[in-house]
């Protein structure tokens, strides 16, 4: 049997987290028992080999009680065991990140997966007068390893060297020394992002730079 499909799909033969494709990644566990890393929830779409897959909580009472008071946090699971995972998000595109002794801040939802290496925590950026539900949280990711991120749409990344303003939804990753707000823009009578009808913009001051998809996300199943 022949098809050029065979050979376009072929599997990668790399350990660690690769990218197997545009849209799905491939984390190769060898044979040491102690690897493991954490995913989102869901995610996974194949796997071969003895592979476990656990439930993974906030980790700390800290990060439980902020997720319990916000209704927001990554709903991970840590996997673990020898072999081959796959995993994807809704066909987003896929990207790797590399952290070398650096803080990272990332929107939740665009999460997929990140190396074990690395602290997370959950931040909160407040908000105005709590129009924002008290705030935005997202993930802070710190010190050495490799984090996976989905983007619904291509992204451009943008240098913030100026007063820069991203929709909300559409802010996919940024750098934590960026000082991060919320702007405000109801009293401009339109709602001048792509977001759900909120007109408030994720405000960054500072020197670094916002990684911003092209969508704010796919839309939410309505009920029939």
């Amino acid at each position: 049997m022949r098809s050029e499909l065979f050979q376009e799909a072929q599997e990668i033969q790399q350990p660690g987290m690769r990218l197997q494709n545009r849209k799905m990644l491939r984390v190769g566990l060898g044979a040491d028992a102690h690897r493991e890393f954490y995913a989102r929830q869901g995610s996974m779409v194949a796997y071969q080999g003895a592979i476990d897959f656990a439930y993974q909580g906030a980790g700390s009472v800290g990060r439980f009680m902020k997720k319990a008071f916000t209704g927001e946090g990554l709903p991970l699971m840590k996997v673990s065991g020898q072999g081959d995972v796959f995993l994807a998000h809704e066909a987003w595109d896929v990207h790797l990140i590399d952290l070398e002794e650096e803080s990272l801040t990332v929107n939740g939802a665009n999460v997929l997966a990140f190396e074990p290496t690395l602290g997370w925590d959950i931040k909160r950026i407040q908000g105005f007068g709590g129009m924002v539900s008290g705030g935005l949280f997202n993930t802070v990711f710190t010190g050495r390893g490799r984090v996976a991120v989905a983007c619904h749409g291509a992204p451009v990344l943008l240098q913030v060297d100026q007063p820069t303003f991203v929709d909300t939804q559409a802010a996919v990753a940024w750098s934590s020394s960026l000082e991060a707000g919320i702007r405000s823009t109801v009293k401009a009578g339109a709602f001048i992002g792509r977001g759900s009808g909120e007109a408030f913009q994720l405000a960054l001051e500072g020197r670094g730079f916002v990684l911003v998809q092209a969508s704010e996300g796919a839309p939410a199943p309505t009920g029939g």
